[in-house]
């Protein structure tokens, strides 16, 4: 049975723009209240100003139905509508054309803060949302120790949630949407607030709810979590639905689209690459060895550097030093090849990455031609930049995994005696 039906929903906006020969200063903007206040005119240059209306489409006919008990991923770079979408649903705002069909009680997580009155206390903001949901106070208090325990705010039950960071926030708002039983669970980005811990305890708390029967709308750019929590994923960019259907398909069709640099660079002729008038560079490549018709690299990927260049020197002992970067300049490691004699001509290089050794995130390949081992003859610093996607099988933790490499390595327990404690 379909809880949401989406129908050729579109939301529009409509942006101002000033136009005119004036400055939009802020001195020039003070200047013309105070002519107001005393003379009532405008300026000569206020007087030329004029506002320019443009419609901007955050949603664009979007279409799609949701099952009950389905876990629905929603994904896309930021401004892709998501959030709009959201907002949509949970009938903050209302369309500009379409219908939106919904059967049940929706409860809403969707920015810092949301549903929150600022001068009441955690304790009253719980009733206070219970009975927005239409709940009766008797089945606010079933819940209320769940919650409180679910949010970890005992000490602060009691206080204006004003003064509460938006840690405390959050898990208060999760902890109020996850337990006051609605048959629609909506969840925005606003999870990545929290804490790796309570990280942990919400994607819990979602499959206990999926669980029950019930039905989740989650959006996130953390793509581990979504393939962890959701049966299916809808794809938007610029407020079109792009592409939606199994989660796994559709997270690897939007990982592949969102890639923005390709694994190769390449010269032709010697004349027109980077180097000097010893050593010319004709190309670095990544070239990774896919599994499961991947399309995009994830952490098991293993993949090859590749690095050809034209020597100009009659004779000489060269090798190279590869550089593996972050994107904020730390070297993660170099590896270097033995030094060989050589003559004019083009010489390769490769060096094979093995897959389970970085971590996700961005990096920078760069490479370094040496002389003698000692002497450097062209630093191309910025050859490649490459993105490492996440993956995790067996894992209950979606936060995000620390360091740059994230090996597997030999590492197990085991029991030495038992009962010690109770002796």
């Amino acid at each position: 049975m379909a809880v949401i039906t989406a129908e050729d929903i579109s939301k529009r906006y409509i942006i101002d723009h000033k136009r005119g020969k004036g400055s939009s200063s802020i001195k020039d903007a003070l200047g013309e209240q105070i002519r107001k206040i005393f003379n009532g005119k405008k300026s000569p240059h206020q007087e030329a100003e004029h506002i320019e209306h443009e419609d901007f489409w955050a949603l664009r006919d979007v279409n799609f139905s949701v099952e009950q008990g389905d876990r629905i991923g929603i994904v896309g770079h930021n401004g892709a509508g998501k959030s709009t979408l959201l907002k949509v649903l949970s009938k903050i705002t209302e369309p500009t054309t379409g219908r939106i069909h919904i059967r049940g009680r929706i409860a809403s997580l969707l920015e810092v803060g949301t549903g929150f009155h600022p001068e009441l206390t955690g304790r009253e903001n719980i009733f206070l949302n219970g009975a927005i949901l239409g709940m009766t106070r008797e089945e606010i208090r079933k819940q209320f120790d769940a919650i409180v325990d679910f949010g970890g705010i005992e000490k602060f039950l009691d206080t204006p949630v004003k003064r509460y960071s938006s840690g405390m926030y959050v898990r208060l708002g999760f902890a109020i949407a996850a337990h006051l039983d609605p048959e629609i669970l909506i969840i925005d980005e606003v999870l990545a607030v929290g804490d790796a811990e309570f990280q942990k305890k919400s994607l819990g708390k979602m499959r206990d709810v999926s669980a029950s029967g019930r039905t989740i709308l989650f959006v996130s750019h953390n793509m581990t979590a979504v393939q962890a929590l959701c049966n299916r994923t809808l794809y938007f960019e610029r407020g079109r639905l792009i592409e939606q259907g199994e989660t796994n398909q559709v997270v690897a069709s939007y990982l592949s689209k969102i890639s923005k640099t390709k694994l190769i660079r390449e010269w032709n002729t010697p004349e027109e690459a980077p180097g000097n008038d010893l050593v010319r560079v004709k190309k670095i490549e990544i070239l990774p060895e896919y599994v499961d018709n991947q399309i995009f690299i994830d952490v098991r990927t293993p993949f090859r550097v590749r690095f050809e260049y034209w020597n100009l020197m009659d004779k000489a002992n060269l090798n190279l030093s590869l550089h593996m970067n972050s994107m904020t300049g730390e070297c993660i490691f170099n590896v270097g090849t033995q030094s060989q004699s050589y003559s004019k001509g083009l010489i390769s290089g490769e060096c094979l990455v093995p897959g389970h050794f970085l971590n996700d995130g961005t990096y920078n390949v760069s490479m370094m031609i040496v002389k003698d081992t000692v002497t450097p003859l062209y630093n191309m610093e910025e050859g490649l930049i490459f993105d490492v996607a996440d993956y995790r099988d067996g894992v209950a933790w979606y936060g995000k995994w620390p360091g740059y490499v994230r090996p597997q390595l030999k590492f197990h327990t085991e029991m030495m005696e038992e009962n010690i404690l109770n002796d």
